[in-house]
């Protein structure tokens, strides 16, 4: 299996389990509250390492409750954690997720994220560099996210973008990415539109991908994922399944998509793995708890 760096974010989610949202000026009583060990940076360093990849974690949390937590459970996950900062006078990120019946409403408080710049990129230029595949998201400040990720272009690393949350930065960045992972919202924005019909996301992505050199990969949630392969639309249905929680199958799909890279599995088949990676995720409560291993994966992609 070869290495992945995986730099962004790590946040305690905080998920209120609600039937619905409540209005503006309104109260009402939730169901349930858990707290968990989030933010798209550790989520998707810990998929791509239950999946069997050498994976180095690299993000800064606060001095606190939260960031002692955070650390000792990173700390036992098969991850390089050696190199994640903690800074003083702030705290670590916060998610505050609402958990609804069929999907999630997210909002999220940097901390100590937003701390990381270019003087900690170069403190872990080697972590990058010596990678195969470097994995990033937005979730960490955008001139850190382009310092690093032409770093790693720059030495012949592999470099993976999902843009989310989404950010106008994206279409400057794509000189150096070689993957990018939008959802259909994030692929709207992309392209300046609030949405896309349904009929016309595989044509579009088609339009895109053919004046582009950036590979496109479009996660569709039950609709599978679609991506561009000899100059034809591709669509990878998604196994249906029972949702208990949506959160983190977006991650689950990247960090898997990284490793398999890694590891030299063609590009067509690392998508149909992260595919059902992210099928098996949603089936417990919890970004990383239903983060599947290749093991399990296999199961699945032989039934």
């Amino acid at each position: 299996m070869g290495k992945i760096a995986v730099l962004g974010s790590v946040n305690m989610d905080i998920v209120i389990t609600t039937g619905r949202m409540p209005k503006i000026g309104e109260t009402i009583i939730g169901d349930q509250i858990d707290y968990f060990v989030g933010g798209k940076g550790a989520n998707q360093a810990v998929a791509a390492a239950r999946f069997g990849g050498t994976t180095t974690f690299l993000g800064k949390i606060g001095q606190d409750t939260f960031g002692e937590k955070v650390y000792r459970h990173l700390s036992e996950e098969q991850l390089d954690v050696q190199s994640v900062a903690q800074e003083k006078n702030i705290f670590t990120g916060i998610a505050s997720i609402f958990k609804l019946p069929q999907d999630n409403c997210i909002t999220v408080i940097s901390g100590a994220n937003g701390l990381i710049d270019r003087e900690y990129v170069d403190q872990i230029a080697d972590k990058i560099i010596e990678s195969d595949v470097l994995l990033v998201q937005i979730e960490i400040p955008v001139d850190t996210l382009r310092y690093a990720l032409q770093l790693a272009k720059e030495n012949g690393v592999t470099t993976l973008l999902n843009p989310a949350p989404y950010h106008d930065i994206v279409g400057e960045l794509l000189p150096y990415v070689d993957i990018l992972t939008p959802n259909e919202t994030e692929f709207a924005a992309l392209i300046g539109k609030e949405l896309i019909p349904e009929p016309e996301i595989e044509a579009t992505i088609l339009a895109w991908q053919q004046t582009h050199a950036t590979k496109l990969v479009v996660t569709r949630g039950s609709q599978g994922v679609s991506f561009v392969d000899s100059g034809k639309i591709v669509t990878v249905a998604s196994k249906k399944v029972t949702v208990v929680d949506t959160t983190g199958a977006g991650d689950t799909f990247n960090g898997i998509l990284a490793a398999a890279l890694s590891d030299g599995v063609p590009f067509k088949e690392a998508v149909v793995l992260a595919n059902l990676g992210a099928g098996l995720s949603v089936q417990k409560l919890g970004a990383q708890t239903g983060m599947p291993t290749r093991k399990e994966v296999a199961v699945i992609e032989n039934n």
